[in-house]
């Protein structure tokens, strides 16, 4: 018996010993690969390593292998001279192995030369084909949209702008994504203050993962909390190199089919890239139906449950008799009524984006005429309320950038609020803090309500209208460009007609 357990004692060391060494062994993924080579024409020993998933397997067969298997590859200095590759880098520092490992690199070995190693760009690039904007649609002009793939996307701006004044510095941001992220501006243009204070704000992000350039936009605004994006992102290569010409910045994140646009102001927001397409007259038409919509959006609503709570006197008498008729079967307060409409269109808008476009396009229609008819008939809302609630819900639609559009949408409720507690006076005192927010925002340090405040009299030639090209002759202020004028105006002006 003895013997026995003496014999059981000594398995408990075989498994810590086990446990132990599979503990410190190194984990490796399944699709890192190694594999060894001789050249015989050299008598050279080497071994290559790579990630099979982000590798291109014919770049490796064809443009790598054939060329180290010749008698020309003696030794590891002769790699940039055979292979008919760019970006070959030759490196002492084995602590960039991993970094260039996983980011599509093929790392070279020779045995004989243990201080050198090699990295060779074999990444596989899958990218989708260009395809017309989702978001910033328009009738007329370009067609083309920003993809997922960066050098694509610096690729499209290029080709609209192509000097040599037109600078891109790169950034790896990202402690685990690696994410590539580009920082465009025209040299002789754009103000380097601007440029200076986005290049330290990329520079000073210190996050794990960036998946698209939202996360860049929220890790780098002048304020965190404020409901309102202080940088115009846009899928449009035109829009973008519209705005590098009058001195801003871009920001390209690698995965994302998005440009970031700093500085900006929240006029920008309001103007689409069609504007610039349309006789000045028609575009600024335009502008002021979106500003006024903006405006009915936010104030229809509760201006309505302000009125029938405490401002009777301000119903007209041809209207009194519609509004009582439609509000007498009902049990609920005007606050509690405007709230379950507003609900249930934002239900609707949701459910609508999410699902399938055919599908969530049926949603939103049948949905809205089933379930407003239905509450009218059932008496929990009135018609009245219903229809302002629905021209409002359309009114928010008409803002051409979709994050302004989200913020306009959830502004309407700190109004009711508002307007339930202190009625019209409430409005204006919410309006007031809205306002003052505006004041104290900035866009990379610029006035964020630029031109309205500080008052810059010659941006508002592009601001709430948009006068003739011949009228703007130089750029924003607030931008503070290195060179104002945009063109001549007298040449400009100048007329080649035939005389007859």
């Amino acid at each position: 018996m003895g013997f026995f357990f003496k014999k059981g004692n000594k398995q408990p060391k075989l498994k810590e010993q086990y446990s132990e060494e599979t503990d410190t062994a190194p984990a490796k993924s399944k699709d890192e690969k190694e594999s060894s080579y001789y050249n015989s024409e050299t008598n050279l020993h080497f071994s290559i390593r790579y990630i099979s998933t982000i590798v291109d397997q014919d770049i490796i067969q064809k443009n790598i292998l054939p060329y180290l298997l010749d008698k020309q590859f003696a030794s590891i200095a002769d790699v940039k001279k055979i292979l008919p590759i760019e970006d070959v880098q030759i490196e002492t520092n084995e602590a960039l192995i991993e970094e260039k490992l996983f980011n599509g690199y093929l790392v070279l070995k020779v045995h004989t030369d243990k201080q050198h190693v090699a990295f060779i760009a074999a990444k596989e690039v899958i990218v989708r084909s260009l395809s017309m904007p989702e978001v910033e649609t328009s009738v007329i002009g370009p067609k083309e949209a920003f993809i997922e793939a960066i050098d694509q996307n610096i690729n499209l701006l290029r080709i609209r702008l192509p000097v040599k004044e037109l600078m891109i510095e790169e950034f790896t941001i990202g402690s685990v994504s690696k994410t590539r992220t580009a920082l465009m501006y025209i040299d002789d243009i754009a103000n380097m203050e601007n440029v200076n204070t986005m290049r330290q704000r990329l520079q000073a992000i210190d996050f794990d993962q960036i998946n698209d350039s939202s996360y860049i936009e929220q890790l780098t605004a002048d304020n965190k909390n404020s409901p309102f994006p202080q940088f115009l992102d846009t899928e449009r290569p035109d829009r973008a190199a519209g705005v590098l010409v009058e001195g801003k910045v871009v920001v390209l994140v690698d995965g994302s089919p998005h440009a970031l646009i700093g500085p900006t102001n929240l006029v920008e927001f309001f103007s689409s890239p069609e504007d610039y397409l349309f006789n000045w007259i028609t575009a600024s038409i335009l502008r002021l139906i979106r500003l006024f919509a903006v405006v009915f959006s936010i104030l229809i609503t509760p201006m309505y449950v302000a009125v029938l709570t405490y401002h009777y006197e301000l119903i007209p008498k041809d209207l009194t008799a519609t509004l009582i008729t439609s509000r007498q079967v009902i049990p609920f307060p005007p606050i509690l009524e405007a709230l379950i409409l507003e609900l249930t269109i934002e239900l609707l808008r949701e459910a609508g984006a999410r699902l399938p476009t055919k599908i969530g396009q049926t949603i939103g229609i049948v949905g809205g005429i089933v379930i407003g008819t239905a509450s009218v008939e059932a008496g929990l809302t009135s018609n009245v309320l219903l229809i302002l609630v629905a021209l409002a819900a359309l009114a928010s639609f008409i803002t051409p950038v979709y994050k302004m559009g989200n913020a306009i949408r959830f502004l309407r409720f700190p109004f009711l609020l508002f307007a339930q507690l202190l009625g019209l006076l409430g409005i204006v005192f919410c309006l007031l803090i809205v306002i003052t927010h505006l004041l104290r925002l900035t866009s990379l340090g610029r006035p964020y309500l630029e031109p309205i405040y500080p008052p810059r009299w010659r941006d508002l030639k592009d601001s709430f209208i948009r006068l003739s090209f011949d009228k703007q002759i130089r750029r924003p202020s607030y931008v503070q460009a290195q060179k104002e004028i945009r063109f001549n105006p007298k040449h400009q002006k100048r007329r080649h007609d035939i005389e007859e």
